[in-house]
């Protein structure tokens, strides 16, 4: 099963049917995604499942119906064991951005974490999950697939944020700071932090 966020709400893409009732759900095959996704955007759906009953074919099924945007990003942590995090649009988020031609993935990520928060140094440890939300650019919806990667940094200056991406803010946050930022962040956001098991499951 896939979770992709619109507006922080959950749209599960699901090749089961569950029993549940606090939902709405819809056949991939044949739904107009942009109408689901406008009526999440307007809260008329709180939470939708989007069915398919092969789920090795959901996610390709989905990016026929939407354009798609490649990003990468970071969960950077320091010689301390603190997490680099950046303020922006009132809420607390993770360094990402979209690929430049011909870079891979990985390599996004790292330079989207140096030019978003001027922090180098950096060495990939491993993967981590991607993530999935809806946004709307020029009038059209997208959906962003971030790539994610925990890297290590033996950065020791002070970190800038970009201002022309409207950052406002770059921290480093000590384990325990933490919770209280998610309260105040995204949904994709706190799915990594799960999984890292920096936050209790709730």
């Amino acid at each position: 099963m896939y979770k992709v966020f619109v507006n922080d709400k959950p749209l599960f893409l699901t090749n089961q049917i569950s029993k549940e009732t606090d939902f709405q759900l819809f056949l991939l095959d044949s739904i107009d995604i942009e109408q689901v996704i406008v009526k999440m955007f307007q809260n008329k759906i709180k939470k939708a499942y989007l069915y398919h009953p092969d789920e090795s074919v959901i996610m390709k099924t989905l990016k026929a119906k939407i354009a798609v945007n490649k990003a990468g990003g970071g969960l950077v942590y320091n010689k301390k064991g603190e997490v680099l995090f950046i303020f922006r649009n009132g809420k607390w988020d993770l360094p990402k951005g979209g690929t430049d031609k011909g870079e891979s993935i990985e390599e996004t990520a790292m330079r989207e974490v140096e030019e978003e928060t001027g922090v180098n140094g950096l060495e990939v440890i491993k993967k981590l999950q991607k993530t999935y939300h809806v946004f709307k650019r020029n009038g059209k919806y997208r959906l962003k697939i971030t790539h994610w990667f925990e890297m290590q940094s033996s950065f020791e200056g002070t970190p800038k944020g970009q201002l022309e991406e409207g950052i406002e803010k770059v921290a480093w946050l000590k384990p325990s700071e933490i919770p209280a930022a998610l309260q105040n962040s995204y949904e994709n956001i706190k799915l990594l932090f799960e999984e890292e098991k920096l936050i209790n499951n709730k």
